[in-house]
């Protein structure tokens, strides 16, 4: 017999129930059809025992639709279900005061937490620890490499560091352009898709004894991944071809003219670094696979496996092969393909890379998304420029004051990046199987340990920010300049905090559009302060700039929030596209037809219901 699939709990406030009491099972407050309307706060609660190939069964009229329009409201929940081969429709639990067995009230919200495998949910909190913990660590892994590249390479000379400086800057700047976009819409759509595979996968039965089923596990057919591949080696080739052939245009752009000793090895370097593009894109995208998996674990591994054979070859190449600066650009690629590979490897061996059809591929949704995320990522890189920009126009020593609090300031920030991209997998999850109660819990959950996180940071550096900078210089002068930065790079920690968990909450129900449109409108109120503050107020200037920056991108995420842009607009788009079961569409509209109420159809949590199960079913007054 088929295993019984979750419902969704919920609140019958008033109404009268029918005497079928071999249909119906009437809890907590009883009523008749001859009794007056209950007062508001009493509650009732139906639960349906039969089938619902019984419930559509050709006798409708026995199904007393008087008795329904006389109930204003009408909730038909389904026990927890246990997943087990000898588990039926007749085993179920006692109830106890509306509930099962061994539960309390404080209780009844967990029960609508239950995994379409059969397990149940972890609280919001633990899941969130159990992706952010591991995406820390492996965040900070490609700077921790960048530095001991840049010191490696420094040993060489200031004149070979200076070129290595200015080509990875470079670099840099052309790889987040497009890789961060690609990166955060892998992250929604494989999350969206794979919750959606696993409930069709529920609605077979292929889930027994709490084991997931073999589709689940070992091989996963989504186009989302092989789409994102597919993009993520199209844009690495576009973007090797145009750092090769346009080195020494770029080049020029930064300042380095053709006559400086700089140029020929910044130019050699840009060029061999240019031939690692690919692996660092299809590797990101890979990143993004795996977030939507719910697994930061693993690209942990393999990024922490890539960056240890570049410890290991460049010092070898550069120095024992007398490389130099070409050495550690070779070391440098060669690693970065080998985190592609163990990438490769180990997605491998839980989801199809190449596409059955190419039919299903989804290159429009990803390009809508990533155009969106492209003009956002621009505008936010053009304004951190511009600030940087102002900063030079101040002097050599405010220059270098900037850059101390600003590389302070963003190694701080991947805590929260890191949170921030854990919620967008836990939200697109949930989002994806209309489980909006878990939804809100995420949400609620992931903002408060944003902010508390934001204040323990802010208190933190506001203790130590002294020594942290006595790190980067032993300068008194400069020293002086950098502590009048404290107050901005400490203080503003909750709200980027908060500004970063607005993002992932964004990116989680692939609200791209709202994402790109605000930051751009952000940018350029920032922009114009940038431009206009610093002469006036010197380093304090461009801080208010960018801590202006970032209280608008928190405000923004905000007024999405609290105008329930995410949780209200998006609910009511999806549960529109919700397609039930013909024949209980026809039951559903001829109860419609007598009661003259509005039904809102809430999965219980998955996108589509077998009628030979139970089905949850939540109505609403107009």
């Amino acid at each position: 017999m088929r295993t019984i699939q979750q419902g969704c709990f919920s609140e019958l406030r008033t109404g009268s129930c029918n005497e079928r009491a071999d249909m119906v099972t009437k809890l907590s407050y009883r009523c008749s059809n001859g009794s007056p309307n209950l007062t508001k706060h009493h509650k009732n609660r139906v639960y349906f025992n039969k089938r619902v190939n019984n419930f559509l069964a050709t006798d409708h009229a026995k199904l007393s639709w008087s008795s329904l329009t006389e109930c204003r409201k009408y909730f038909i929940p389904v026990l927890c279900n246990q997943h087990g081969t000898e588990y039926n429709l007749d085993d179920s639990s006692p109830l106890t005061n509306g509930y099962p067995s061994g539960s309390s009230q404080k209780d009844k919200l967990k029960l609508v937490g239950v995994l379409t495998d059969g397990l149940y949910y972890t609280s919001a909190r633990n899941e969130l620890t159990k992706l952010a913990l591991p995406a820390i660590v492996g965040q900070a892994l490609d700077p921790v490499a960048q530095l001991l590249e840049t010191a490696f390479i420094g040993r060489l000379g200031p004149v070979e560091l200076a070129a290595a400086g200015v080509s990875v800057s470079i670099f840099n700047i052309i790889s987040k352009l497009f890789n961060v976009p690609l990166l955060s819409v892998t992250t929604s759509f494989v999350a969206e898709e794979i919750s959606k595979d696993a409930d069709k996968a529920s609605q077979k039965g292929y889930l027994a004894n709490k084991k997931t089923s073999q589709n689940i596990v070992e091989k996963l057919v989504l186009p989302s991944v092989s789409t994102a591949l597919l993009l993520a080696s199209i844009i690495g080739a576009v973007e090797a071809l145009a750092l090769f052939m346009g080195a020494g245009a770029f080049l020029n752009m930064m300042g380095i003219s053709p006559i400086s000793t700089m140029r020929r090895p910044a130019q050699q370097f840009l060029s061999l670094r240019a031939l690692g593009a690919p692996a660092v894109v299809v590797s990101l995208a890979i990143q993004g696979v795996f977030r939507g998996f719910k697994d930061t674990k693993t690209p942990l591994v393999c990024v922490g496996f890539g960056n240890l054979s570049s410890i290991i070859f460049l010092p070898l190449l550069a120095y024992s092969f007398g490389l130099g600066i070409t050495g550690a650009a070779i070391a440098t690629v060669a690693s970065q393909y080998i985190t592609t590979f163990l990438l490769i490897w180990s997605l491998s061996k839980r989801a199809v890379i190449l596409p059955p059809r190419i039919q299903e591929l989804q290159f429009g949704g990803y390009i809508k998304s990533g155009g969106f995320l492209l003009g956002r990522t621009l505008s936010v890189l053009i304004t951190m420029t511009l600030g940087t920009s102002m900063a030079a126009r101040l002097g050599p020593l405010a220059m270098a004051a900037h850059q101390i609090c600003l590389q302070i300031w963003l190694a701080v920030s991947l805590l929260s990046d890191a949170l921030a991209l854990s919620a967008q997998a836990l939200i697109a999850s949930s989002y994806a199987k209309f489980d909006y109660e878990r939804v809100k819990e995420i949400t609620h959950c992931v903002l408060k340990i944003g902010l508390l996180t934001g204040i323990a940071l802010a208190i933190i550096l506001f203790v130590s920010f002294g020594n942290i900078a006595e790190l980067f210089t032993k300068d008194v002068e400069l020293l002086n300049i950098v502590k009048t930065g404290v107050v901005f790079v400490s203080a503003s920690q909750p709200i980027n905090a908060l500004a970063f968990v607005f993002d992932g909450l964004h990116y989680g129900v692939s609200d791209f559009a709202y994402s790109a449109y605000s930051m751009m409108a952000v940018a350029v109120i920032s922009s114009a302060v940038l431009l206009y503050a610093p002469p006036r107020f010197a380093i304090n200037g461009v801080w208010c700039g960018l801590t202006l920056f970032m209280t608008l991108r928190m405000a923004a995420g905000f007024m999405s929030l609290h105008t329930t842009h995410i949780l209200c607009y998006q609910l009511k788009k999806s549960l529109k596209n919700w397609i039930m079961p013909s024949p209980m569409i026809d039951v559903i509209k001829r109860a419609k037809s007598h009661s003259k109420q509005k039904f809102l159809f809430v999965s219980p949590p998955f996108q589509n219901v077998n009628i030979a199960d139970d089905i949850a079913i939540k109505v609403l007054e107009n």
